[in-house]
């Protein structure tokens, strides 16, 4: 990604801006386009992406005043064709009509059957997962009667709204007032669907729940199992997906639903070769020994000094695979960037670990050089 990148300029922009005012004024006559795309472009640089969207549907609701029953015809009217229903999956939409949520939250609280019906339309253009979030909270009940209709509807972004407008950590969304278990009968019938889009959100729900309620999820996907109801490799899939945080902590359960022994007799060496520094790798060699066949799921930990003394342990695959005449051998090379923003590397102790189906079996200690 080239350095001055900026998706926020990338996402909202004087081009789709003017995009969203011409759509605007075929379905308005009286919508001013100029005075529209002005007032927007007068503050958009200086916002960051949320408030962007924020700030977009503000001007929308001063250029067409009114509230939900007087806005939504022309907010339907002004809609594009659906996106293209014969893809399954990483087809999110057009950011530019973020917006629209924004301000059917704004002006539908008191037409919430109106305002659903909005927001299932405009979520065949650009997912409202986010906008939903504020009428779960104020009409719980009958945002859910109508997610159970959602559940079979023909476009498969509505459904996938469902998953993912009640999932109990969506990122950037509002949080939710929901019992992890109330969406679960709502999972239920969407994790046989046969769109990735809909199962890949299905998994990312179940994800959230283990943080606070992993045995929940480990059951549901048994049940699953036993249904029948989803093709065997993708419920696998699904599985691997939504026990991945569950993986990294080295949950037991995790690691036999996934069909790995946390118990296995299993012994493991490890040796860091070389130095290691600050803007090169950090290279190892690891061998594990144990039974003929035994399939194993490797991660490794490294455990990076912080300033002020603490310590950050961070963890990252290695290798799915079985232990061929009982022997496998690995090497790593593992980067250590020494210009990233987001996680400054110290020089100083740390130590390396190696964990084989949840329960580390070995580590040695390391400097990290500048």
């Amino acid at each position: 990604m080239a350095q001055n990148f900026s998706l926020k300029d990338q996402l909202f922009n004087a081009e789709k801006v003017s995009f969203l005012a011409g759509l605007f004024a075929d379905a308005d006559t009286d919508f001013k386009v100029d005075a529209f795309v002005t007032k927007v472009m007068s503050r958009l640089p200086e916002l960051e992406l949320k408030e962007r969207m924020a700030w977009i549907a503000e001007c929308l609701q001063d250029a067409v005043p009114g509230d939900l029953p007087a806005v939504a015809p022309v907010i339907l009217q002004a809609l594009p064709p659906p996106l293209d229903p014969n893809k399954t999956d990483d087809d999110f939409g057009d950011f530019i009509f973020a917006p629209l949520g924004d301000w059917v939250c704004a002006i539908g609280q008191d037409h919430p059957d109106l305002a659903l019906d909005v927001l299932e339309e405009v979520t065949q253009r650009f997912s409202m997962e986010w906008a939903i979030r504020p009428f779960l909270n104020h009409h719980p009940e009958r945002v859910m009667k109508r997610m159970q209709d959602w559940c079979t509807h023909p476009s498969y972004h509505v459904r996938r709204l469902v998953s993912e407008g009640t999932r109990p950590r969506l990122p950037w969304g509002q949080a939710v007032g929901l019992d992890l278990s109330d969406p679960l009968p709502l999972l239920d019938r969407l994790y046989s669907d046969q769109t990735r889009y809909v199962t890949r959100s299905v998994a990312n729900h179940l994800n959230d729940i283990t943080k606070k309620d992993p045995d929940l999820v480990l059951e549901r996907l048994r049940d699953w199992g036993e249904a029948g109801r989803q093709d065997k490799g993708e419920l696998n899939w699904m599985t691997s997906h939504a026990l991945r945080g569950l993986v990294k902590s080295g949950h037991p359960g995790a690691m036999k639903a996934l069909g790995y022994d946390p118990d296995a007799d299993i012994t493991v060496e490890v040796q860091v070769n070389g130095p290691a520094r600050i803007g090169d790798a950090l290279e190892f060699d690891t061998q594990l020994n144990g039974p003929e066949d035994q399939p194993v799921l490797i991660d490794y930990i490294v455990h990076f000094q912080r300033p002020g003394g603490k310590i950050s342990p961070k963890v990252h695959k290695l290798k799915q695979a079985e232990l061929r005449g009982g022997l496998l051998t690995l090497s790593k090379r593992h980067k250590l960037k020494g210009n990233a923003t987001t996680f400054k590397l110290v020089p100083g102790p740390h130590r390396l670990e190696i964990q084989v189906n949840g329960r580390v079996r070995a580590g040695v200690d390391f400097d990290l050089l500048a």
